[in-house]
């Protein structure tokens, strides 16, 4: 019997560094050469793993990954990962007309933001007051429920391309999406030509709902409000390792983070464990941890995005950075019960790099959002434009989410349910969406009971203490972090 582990095993991660050069400019023919002339596989469409296992090119593929990441990028000038750099690079933007986001081409000069008294910059009256805000625990407890609605609405429909979630909605009767997807009425042939997600369909079809299953777009939140109760705001990446460590199971992590986990193992230091034989340090994993960074942070954004990176650099650099800062920055502004959802996004954009592909991709997709009064068409042009980018990676999916909720204009139910008829990654995307607009509609009684009653006040975890627990007292432990100096 030959057990594979999945993400990290070198000769399987080639063909996904080979991308990632050419998405960053590296000129990366010789190594790409090599690596077909000794039959090496394209990286995996889907899974973690390729279809038959290659132990014989483990040696070429070790020294493929060092040499490839050793490459210079073209586009490091405009995509650094130190936050000092970032920092050099996104100043506070003079202020969109009527408040709403950049447009797509909008790169105008800026002015550097003033000091926060987190030791990052944002604008004074961005600044909250958390203790002085009773809305602030509503607005938690509505943002916990909007984050499980939107990642239970992905998740059997995780890895399926776009038009197999079309074909199995419309058979339904539920396309647009509107509700949780569903096996009844489905055609049997449709549903073994696309079948749910393996591990979700069991939890997550409408059928089946009894409470929110397990998702690592959950456990993370959870492991940074662990993260928080044990280190406090001044925690460091060497804390989120540790905490890692002490309990996170590893077989609960994918893509960067198991790499990362791996490096720990090794004995590699943050922020290496990020570098080192990662060809994903820029897809999604770091974004799916920033909420929490955000629901902390209310109306300090940019605070909330330079706590976000000291979280991310563990597994990601650039792109896959900018998204937990872009993310966390949103989810600030949005928590603040000021900013409406266009303001949100404008200040997200306004903590990455405005030249970075991620940036540029956000304006994109806000901007094909405000063009067009039917989503499907944002979306089949977001798929025409940045279908090149794999399905998990950080900058189509940070675009996808920006159209989803510029479209849906601040409604819950339309925020969730264009994130996930968008496609990629859509329970992550659903996730954040969700939590986002539950934020902007400011308290749990004001989303549709559709979504929360399923839920049962009840999430399963393996993160330890948290098994079980009721969304109401993850919004208590949450504002208690919001409050601590």
């Amino acid at each position: 019997m030959n057990l594979r582990v999945t993400w990290v095993q070198p000769e399987d991660l080639v063909g996904h560094e080979l991308r990632q050069a050419a998405e960053d400019g590296r000129d990366a023919r010789a190594q790409a050469a090599r690596w077909a002339a000794a039959g090496g596989p394209p990286a995996p469409a889907a899974a973690g793993a390729s279809p038959v296992p290659r132990p014989d090119l483990r040696p070429l593929a070790e020294e493929l990954l060092d040499t490839l990441a050793a490459l210079p990028s073209p586009l490091a000038e405009h995509e650094p990962t130190a936050l000092p750099d970032i920092l050099v690079l996104t100043t506070a933007p003079a202020g969109p007309p009527h408040g709403e986001a950049e447009t797509e081409d909008d790169e105008r000069p800026r002015t550097p933001l003033p000091d926060s008294p987190h030791g990052s910059p944002t604008p004074p009256a961005a600044r909250s007051r958390p203790a002085d805000d009773p809305a602030l625990l509503p607005r938690l407890h509505a943002a916990w429920l909007g984050r499980a609605v939107g990642c239970l609405l992905g998740k059997p429909v995780e890895k399926l391309p776009l038009p197999a979630i079309r074909a199995l909605a419309r058979a339904a009767g539920n396309w647009p999406l509107t509700t949780w997807f569903t096996a009844r009425g489905v055609p049997p042939a449709l549903l073994a030509a696309h079948p749910w997600n393996r591990r979700s369909a069991a939890t997550s079809l409408a059928e089946n709902i009894d409470g929110m299953p397990e998702d690592d777009d959950l456990n993370y939140p959870l492991l940074n409000l662990l993260l928080l109760q044990r280190y406090g705001r001044g925690f460091t990446t060497s804390d989120v390792a540790r905490l890692w460590l002490d309990e996170l199971p590893a077989g609960r992590t994918f893509t960067a983070e198991r790499v990362a986990y791996r490096n720990l193992l090794d004995g590699v230091e943050p922020p290496l464990t990020a570098v080192r034989r990662n060809p994903f340090r820029e897809w999604i994993g770091a974004q799916i941890r920033a909420d929490v960074h955000g629901w902390t942070h209310p109306g300090d954004p940019v605070a909330a995005a330079a706590q976000a990176h000291r979280d991310a650099v563990l597994t990601h650099t650039g792109n896959g950075v900018y998204g937990a800062m872009f993310v966390a920055a949103t989810v600030a502004a949005a928590a603040s019960g000021t900013a409406d959802v266009h303001r949100a996004l404008a200040a997200g954009l306004a903590v990455v790099p405005p030249r970075s592909r991620l940036a540029r991709a956000v304006r994109r997709g806000i901007a094909l959002a405000r063009a067009h009064a039917g989503f499907d068409a944002v979306v089949d042009r977001l798929h025409a434009e940045l279908g090149g980018y794999h399905w998990v990676h950080a900058v189509p999916n940070a675009a996808l989410l920006a159209a989803a909720l510029t479209h849906a204009d601040g409604d819950f139910s339309r925020s969730v349910c264009a994130a996930v008829s968008g496609g990629w990654d859509t329970d992550s995307n659903g996730a954040t969406a969700g939590s986002v607009a539950g934020l902007l509609a400011g308290h749990p009684d004001r989303l549709p009971e559709r979504w929360t009653s399923p839920l049962k006040n009840r999430l399963a975890t393996s993160v330890p203490s948290f098994d079980g627990i009721g969304f109401d007292t993850l919004a208590e432990l949450t504002l208690l972090e919001a409050v601590r100096p």
